[in-house]
């Protein structure tokens, strides 16, 4: 199918699009008088004073310096987020040194404006540091813009792949709107030991059956090298998103580390946004590119490919940074028009590589855009073609070079990637839940269509350990929804929950119905255990999931979109929500952590402890 630029857009995403324009109109507004306001004129390097100029070019090179003491090139600022604890951020370790020697190549400069933390969510899982995962987000967006606020930049190239760490990047990208911004990503790790395979063992070993060493083993041939995590989690939607908001170079996600393509996509990288600079002709500040009709772009990505519910609280808060409010109906009413168009683990058995290799990214937006499913008539960091730009792969020339090609009218592999007129679902990866427990978040898209409904005895944990002590000790072998509370944002920092998969998955294998509904996060690996996520408000702030008791029935329904707890209204009214114990001890960095603790906001309102208004 070929794309069609002239594809009338379909009615319900026109709708919602205009009614966040209309709800955003006055921080929009602002937004947009602030980054105007910020344009320099010239090199932001020659407002500079000498003492300034003098410190800021002390350690460069002598021929980066010469130009730099000059001041009449642009400059451009790496915010990096390099370290070898993440396998997917080990690659930047040397893109610093490339990108300063290609910018001098295409007539600029380049510096380290600075790092930002960047924390391996699988690392932390299950651990007291997990609790600062979700706050790490809005750290690294201050920390970028204190990279940023030495104002000697006229462009910003930002090296982030993972998790938090994408969102954190971008929010504070979008502090400094003026600057043209191009994500560079550094591609995923080969294929290693399946998805399937790795989940089955973690089953096994959650059920005694298997040893440490055997899991150990398992773990090491799933996550074996250098490069992104294979399956499609928060840290492979991020690239997604990236990609249908124009923010990357077209078909740049998902390139292996190794691969030579990669290394000649970063130099493109690098010259592309030295031609967006004001000096350039050619401007486009990250500020005017990520608007109303791009944020929309990205969440029809994610509910396109079934991507994070992470991402339901993080682009909420990303939209927020460049003056736009979106929410959860938002994301409901588009996800009731978006086909599924990929299955990619874990809502399938496919890793990224099998769905680059079937089409990947380009394809997915190619489609959407064919049948009006996405706005076209937006700017991008490359081709002036709008979102179409969008619809080609890069591939390697026999000089060395990189030229993009129109992708095969069909996928190559129709298990993994679909075309819109046949695809996996009629709707979208993710559902609004709601009742008399709240507003939740559900992915629909993993979970096998026979276990959207379940009515059980709920079964009542204050913490993931209380529940898996209670599964070891064979307290769970029955249909329950398990009803995990204080896991929110003000409890504990919303830590993600996935001690709970392998259990309650080999629940469901053993034959038991089983359900979770929580207050707190799982990402983009859930697997296919129903999950209503997120419940807002959470108990921490008298939300009512805090109501239930051992032995209520909980409804959860993804076909309604009703999460209830089947008590007696007037029962239901008399009944307290429990408190959270104050004999909390924290350690592990928590404790510097109460401030953000007090303020953050729902999720529904992005979890943020910047923009608390």
């Amino acid at each position: 199918m070929t794309t069609s630029p002239s594809t009338a857009l379909h009615p319900v995403i026109d709708k919602v699009t205009q009614r966040i324009t209309e709800r955003s109109k006055s921080l929009r507004s602002t937004y947009l008088s602030q980054l105007e306001h910020m344009r320099g004129r010239g090199p932001r390097r020659a407002s500079l004073s000498c003492a300034n100029q003098a410190h800021a070019n002390a350690a460069m090179d002598s021929n980066t310096k010469i130009w730099l003491n000059q001041a009449q090139k642009p400059n451009i600022g790496i915010v990096t987020a390099y370290n070898d604890m993440l396998s997917a951020h080990q690659p930047y370790e040397h893109y610093p040194a490339q990108i300063r020697q290609t910018a001098l190549r295409f007539g600029g400069t380049a510096q380290v404006a600075g790092a930002v933390p960047a924390m391996c969510d699988g690392v932390t899982q299950g651990r007291p540091g997990m609790e600062l995962s979700l706050f790490s987000r809005d750290v690294i967006a201050q920390a970028t813009a204190v990279a940023l606020t030495h104002d000697a930049f006229d462009a910003t190239l930002c090296l982030g792949i993972c998790d938090k760490i994408v969102p954190g990047l971008l929010i504070g990208a979008l502090a400094f709107g003026h600057l043209p911004t191009i994500f560079i990503p550094a591609g995923p790790m080969g294929s290693g030991l399946s998805n399937k395979e790795k989940a089955a063992v973690r089953e096994r070993y959650a059920q005694g059956k298997a040893t440490k060493e055997e899991l150990l083993a398992a773990e090491s041939a799933a996550y074996h090298s250098a490069g992104t995590c294979t399956f499609y989690g928060t840290a492979n939607s991020n690239q997604m998103l990236l990609e249908a908001m124009g923010l990357h170079l077209p078909g740049a996600a998902f390139v292996h580390p190794g691969d030579p393509l990669r290394s000649v996509l970063t130099d493109a990288a690098v010259e592309r946004v030295l031609q967006l600079t004001e000096q350039s002709g050619n401007y486009k500040p990250i500020g005017q590119l990520v608007n109303e009709k791009t944020i929309v772009n990205a969440v029809i990505a994610l509910l396109a490919t079934g991507g994070s519910t992470n991402h339901t609280i993080h682009w909420i808060a990303v939209a927020r940074a460049a003056g736009i409010i979106i929410d959860w109906q938002d994301f409901d009413e588009l996800s009731g028009v978006i086909p599924l168009l990929t299955r990619v683990y874990p809502n399938g058995t496919a890793d990224v590589n099998a769905f680059e290799d079937a089409g990947g990214p380009v394809f997915v937006i190619r489609e959407l855009l064919s049948a009006g499913l996405m706005h076209a008539d937006v700017m991008t960091v490359y081709g002036n073609d709008g979102l179409n730009s969008h619809t080609t792969r890069p591939v390697l020339t026999e000089d060395g070079k990189v030229k993009w090609e129109a992708l095969p009218a069909e996928s190559t592999d129709t298990t993994v990637v679909r075309n819109v007129t046949d695809p996996f679902a009629p709707t979208g990866g993710l559902r609004l839940l709601h009742g008399n427990l709240g507003r939740a978040i559900v992915k629909a898209s993993a979970v096998p269509e026979d276990a959207w409904i379940i009515k059980a005895p709920a079964k009542v944990f204050e913490s993931q350990d209380a529940l898996v002590k209670a599964y070891k000790a064979g307290e769970l072998n029955m249909d329950f929804v398990a009803v995990v509370i204080f896991q929110g944002p003000q409890a504990n920092g919303m830590p993600e929950l996935h001690q709970f998969t392998p259990v309650l998955g080999s629940l469901m294998s053993a034959g038991y119905k089983v359900a979770l509904v929580t207050d707190g996060r799982m990402s983009g690996a859930s697997g296919k255990v129903p999950a209503a996520l997120h419940v807002s408000p959470e108990v921490a702030q008298g939300g009512p999931l805090g109501k239930v008791r051992d032995g209520d029935v909980v409804e959860l329904n993804v076909h309604t979109g009703e999460l209830r707890a089947l008590v007696d209204a007037d029962v239901w009214s008399q009944r307290a929500v429990r408190e959270l114990s104050k004999e909390v001890t924290f350690g592990y960095g928590r404790d510097l952590f109460a401030a953000q603790r007090r303020v953050v906001t729902a999720p529904e309102h992005g979890a943020s402890t910047l923009f608390i208004d």
